[in-house]
């Protein structure tokens, strides 16, 4: 287990004014040392609630604002980006929302300097939810400019694809086919998944994560990918529910729940899954 996904604010506010400290960034290479992960297989994950696809301005405006100031704490602690959910078009048009996100991107990749990486998460597709598609993902991307491209890309979460439709559980050859399909829309593989089985069934449009092997999908596709080279390149990040909520503050022990979801993966891949 070599990679992390962190959130470097409270995910529930715009986190527009918030910055990082350079010794709580000290302090989480630190930790990063002994844990044994070098920082660019570190994942931050933004704010729930910034919206880029909004009609409203204001709430734009602040999401933008928002994504980049997750871009400059990312940098702060040298991760290899940000993902973020591009939110929902609501009573716009999808079209002038995919666009409108990806102006946000560039804004971002613009006022931030460095090499941290801005990365559109693809959704469950719920309502006017965007990045269901990867045409919708390679309309976002194809706003920024082509100088800072490599700054940017997308990555893959399984139960999302799963709810919205794609098939990646009926066969090795279907799920290949879904990525194969994201990589040639988009022109380039993803930058990370995240592994998540469903609660909920095919093409429900639910975000709702399962444990791995224990939802709709089933533990196959997981094996599949797994042994698939776009997976080996990049972090595969768990986002699998726990068997507790919040433990106790003098509680060392490990969650029952992830341990089962480590001993799956070194199983399936016969070593060590990151």
């Amino acid at each position: 287990m070599t990679t992390l996904q962190v959130f470097t604010a409270v995910p529930t506010y715009y986190n527009d004014k918030a910055g990082m400290k350079a010794d709580k960034a000290a302090r989480f290479h630190a930790a990063l040392a002994e844990g044994g992960i070098v920082p660019g297989d570190v994942l931050v994950h933004a704010a729930y609630v910034l919206n880029t696809a909004s009609p409203e301005e204001e709430k734009a405006v602040r999401a933008r604002t928002g994504l980049t100031k997750e871009l400059e704490r990312t940098q702060a602690i040298g991760a290899l980006g940000c993902c973020f959910h591009p939110g929902s078009a609501g009573t716009g048009d999808p079209e002038r929302a995919a666009i409108q996100v990806g102006e946000a991107i560039r804004h971002a990749v613009e006022t931030v300097p460095g090499t941290a990486r801005v990365l559109v998460e693809n959704t469950a597709g719920a309502g006017k939810t965007m990045g269901r598609t990867p045409e919708e993902i390679a309309l976002m991307l194809a706003q920024v400019p082509a100088d800072l491209r490599h700054r940017t890309g997308y990555g893959l979460d399984t139960c999302h694809l799963f709810a919205a439709g794609h098939d990646i559980a009926s066969s090795e050859a279907s799920l290949k086919a879904v990525l194969d399909r994201f990589e040639r829309v988009i022109g380039e593989p993803p930058a990370f998944f995240h592994l998540n089985d469903s609660q909920h069934p095919f093409g429900s449009n639910k975000d709702r994560h399962a444990l791995l092997g224990e939802g709709a999908i089933g533990a196959a596709p997981f094996q599949w990918l797994l042994a698939d080279a776009r997976a080996l390149a990049v972090p595969c990040i768990l986002e699998t529910p726990h068997d507790y909520g919040e433990p106790a503050d003098d509680d060392a022990g490990a969650d029952s729940a992830d341990l089962r979801m480590m001993h799956l993966l070194r199983t399936w891949t016969g070593s060590g899954a990151t």
